[in-house]
């Protein structure tokens, strides 16, 4: 079995996502199928048939979430080593051709959010950056070519 690493945050939320679409957005979607049924003929009813699709979808996601909730594990920030780069540590790197300074913190595929600064271990920068201790230089190659970063701290993260 693959775990899914997560914060408890993180599972939380996620328990929340799983919760509001079993119980919201189902019993929505039950009703607008039984409000299209009325409606008569099935083979020609399209709002029957987009109800049902979206039915599908929405049941996938939710086998989907229970599946990650099953195996999920739950990392505590007090864990983790801030000797190297590891998930939940917060980094802050200097990109050696701009010379700019950026900080990020690795996290889960599912709590990934580069709006937050918050990237995955499993994206191409998060795994060139596992690992690496302060002092040393990632050399990491994505679509746009070679990234060099140079490792500035490496600290617990506040997620």
């Amino acid at each position: 079995m693959e775990y899914v690493y997560l914060t408890a945050d993180g599972l939380s939320k996620m328990k929340d996502e799983l919760s509001e679409l079993k119980y919201v957005r189902r019993p929505l979607l039950s009703q607008k199928i039984a409000t299209a049924r009325e409606l008569g003929d099935l083979k020609e009813n399209a709002e029957y048939h987009a109800a049902r699709e979206e039915l599908s979808l929405l049941e996938t996601k939710i086998q989907q979430l229970q599946d990650k909730i099953s195996r999920a594990r739950i990392i505590d920030n007090n864990d983790i080593s801030t000797d190297q780069v590891a998930i939940l540590t917060t980094v802050e790197i200097k990109d050696l051709k701009s010379k700019k300074i950026y900080e990020y913190s690795l996290v889960s595929e599912d709590e990934a959010d580069y709006k937050l600064n918050k990237i995955s271990i499993s994206s191409p920068v998060g795994k060139g950056l596992l690992g690496m201790k302060i002092g040393d230089i990632a050399e990491i190659t994505v679509p746009a070519g070679l990234l060099r970063y140079e490792i500035l701290s490496i600290k617990g993260s506040e997620t």
